[in-house]
C-alpha cells in the first residue's frame, strides 16, 4: 500500500508540474486573447466606439479663432434700478436686486460685430438704461458705442462704433440648425473676456417666457454649451464659424450655469437689425388670430392623427387672416410650404 501511495503521489506532482510548465511556455493569456479578438474579430464594436470620438472628426479651432476676434465685451454705466423677485430676468440671468438711490453701476456682457464698419448686435438687457456704453475688442482696443435702437419684445439691441475693416460673423440660417448639431457660444462670462465653450442644439422654437412684453417673440435655440451671466449678447456658432444665435438666457436657481442655455435664432436677429437700420423700428405685420398648439385633446375632438401645427383659437374681424379665409377651428399646418410645429415655429412668420 505504501508503494502504491508513493507512485500514485509521484505521478500527481509530475501532472502538475508538466501542467504548469505548459501555462508558462506555450499557452497565451487570457487578457491578451480578448483584446485581440476585440480589435481583429469585432469591427462593429470598433466602429461604433469611434462614433463616441466626435472631437476626432469636428475641429472647433477655426470657428473658435474666427469668432473671438467678431465677439467684442459690453461695458456699460447704468443707474441702479429695482429688479422685483417674481422677475424672470432675475431667475434666468442670475441679476440679483439692485438696491434703490439712483447710484450709476457698472454693467458687462458681449456683443457680436456683424459688419466690417462697426455695427455690433447684443441683448436689449444688457444696455437697458445705460448712460454710456464702452467696446473692448479682442486685441483689447477700446470704442465708445452708440445706441442705434433696441427691440425689447425679441431681447435685441443694435450698437455703432466707429472702425473700419473690422473682423465680423456672417448671419447663418438658423432655420438649418439641426437637434444634436454641435456649437460654439462665445462671450465674456464673469469678465472672462473671449471665452468659449461647445455644445449641441438641445432644442428649438423654446419658449420660456422671459419677455414681458405683449408681443414677444420667444422662439429660442436651447444648446447645454454652458452660458454664465456675461455671457450675454455673445455669439452662438456652428463649427463653420456662422452666427446662428445671439446667447441671451440661463436657466438656473443659482445664478450660474445649470445645464441650459437659450440664444435668439439669428433669422430674427437679422430681421430686427435689417428693420433698425431701414425704419429706426421693427415692422411687424399681424395677420389677426389668436392661435395654440394642438394638445392631445384638440386632436382628439378634430380627429387629427397627428399633434402638429397651430389651432385657430379665433380670427379678428376684417383683419388678413379673416380676408385670406382663415377661420376659427383650422390648423395652421405649414407657412411657405414650411411645417409648423407649434406656436413659436416660425413665430415671426406667423405673428
Amino acid at each position: 500500500m505504501k508503494n502504491i501511495a508513493k507512485v500514485l503521489l509521484v505521478s500527481v506532482l509530475g501532472g502538475v508540474i508538466t501542467l504548469s510548465l505548459y501555462k508558462v511556455f506555450f499557452e497565451k493569456p487570457l487578457i491578451q486573447t480578448i483584446a485581440q479578438d476585440q480589435i481583429s474579430n469585432n469591427p462593429v464594436q470598433q466602429t461604433s466606439s469611434r462614433s463616441f470620438l466626435p472631437l476626432a472628426e469636428t475641429s472647433f479651432t477655426a470657428a473658435a479663432e474666427k469668432t473671438v476676434n467678431s465677439v467684442v465685451h459690453v461695458k456699460t454705466a447704468v443707474k441702479s434700478r429695482v429688479i422685483p423677485n417674481s422677475s424672470p430676468f432675475g431667475y434666468f440671468f442670475g441679476r440679483p436686486n439692485r438696491s434703490p438711490g439712483g447710484k450709476i453701476q457698472m454693467g458687462s456682457g458681449s456683443g457680436v460685430i456683424v459688419s466690417k464698419d462697426g455695427y455690433i448686435v447684443t441683448n436689449n438687457h444688457v444696455i437697458d438704461g445705460a448712460q454710456e456704453i464702452s467696446i473692448t475688442l479682442n486685441d483689447g482696443k477700446e470704442f465708445t458705442a452708440s445706441l442705434i435702437g433696441k427691440d425689447p419684445t425679441t431681447d435685441i439691441a443694435l450698437l455703432k462704433i466707429d472702425g473700419d475693416g473690422l473682423p465680423f460673423l456672417a448671419f447663418s440660417n438658423s432655420d438649418d440648425v439641426k437637434l444634436g448639431e454641435w456649437v460654439l457660444a462665445v462671450g465674456n462670462p464673469f469678465n472672462l473676456t473671449s471665452t468659449v465653450t461647445a455644445g449641441i442644439i438641445s432644442a428649438k422654437s423654446r419658449s420660456i417666457g422671459i419677455i414681458e412684453e405683449r408681443s414677444a417673440i420667444e422662439a429660442f435655440l436651447q444648446t447645454d454649451a454652458a452660458v454664465n451671466p456675461g455671457n450675454s449678447g455673445g455669439a452662438l456658432v456652428n463649427t463653420k464659424g456662422g452666427l446662428i444665435g445671439i446667447n441671451s438666457a440661463i436657466s438656473t436657481h443659482t445664478g450660474s450655469f445649470e445645464g441650459y442655455s437659450f440664444a435668439v435664432p439669428s433669422n430674427i436677429v437679422k430681421k430686427v437689425v435689417e428693420d433698425l437700420l431701414e425704419f429706426g423700428t421693427v415692422q411687424r405685420a399681424f395677420i389677426g388670430v389668436n392661435i395654440s398648439d394642438i394638445t392631445a385633446q384638440i386632436a382628439e375632438r378634430l380627429d387629427l392623427k397627428e399633434t402638429v401645427g397651430v389651432y385657430v383659437g379665433g380670427v379678428t374681424e376684417a383683419g388678413a387672416a379673416e380676408v385670406a379665409g382663415i377661420k376659427t377651428g383650422d390648423v395652421i399646418v405649414s407657412i411657405d410650404n414650411k411645417k409648423v410645429s407649434n406656436v413659436f415655429h416660425h413665430s415671426s412668420r406667423i405673428k
